[in-house]
């Protein structure tokens, strides 16, 4: 097709976009952004709960269809791409496809017994001072650093 968005957006964009967004939706709703909030809210409709907050749902659908969008019709090429190609490139897909499925299911979990996800803590739960939050952030980061660090190691650098 045609390439419309550079590789990566500059951080003096992204940064203090995301912040006008959390204090634009503070100031409107006065409710936090969260990925795993919007599941939740999915969920309930899917659920056919009647207290469920309709643009969280609305936020968790654009979620999916903008990845959708801008990386199978804005970039160049037509293949499907997973993210996952890195990873495939040193371990064979029998190795990958556990090694997600584990991640995702440690993820699920970490959020629900931290009661949010890294985007409801580390961008909202911070913004508002949370000592919660801040902890749980600084758990998260520390982790993924960690594993940053094991990876590098196990794969000998190819990671």
């Amino acid at each position: 097709m045609f390439d419309v968005l550079p590789d990566r957006v500059p951080w003096y964009v992204v940064g203090p976009g995301l912040g006008l967004l959390i204090v634009g939706l503070f100031f409107v709703a006065n409710q936090p952004l969260g990925a795993s909030g919007a599941y939740v809210q999915t969920s309930g409709l899917l659920r056919r709960r009647t207290d469920i907050a309709v643009w969280r749902v609305w936020y968790f659908v654009g979620m999916f269809a903008g990845g959708l969008v801008v990386t199978q019709v804005l970039r160049e090429g037509s293949e499907v791409r997973s993210g996952y190609d890195a990873m495939r490139g040193v371990w064979p897909l029998w190795v990958v496809l556990p090694l997600i499925f584990g991640g995702a299911t440690m993820l699920g979990f970490g959020a629900g017994r931290a009661g949010g996800c890294t985007s409801g803590h580390g961008l909202c739960g911070t913004a508002q001072r949370s000592p919660a939050s801040v902890a749980v952030t600084a758990t998260f980061m520390a982790v993924a650093i960690a594993t940053t660090f094991v990876l590098r190691i196990a794969t000998g650098g190819d990671l």
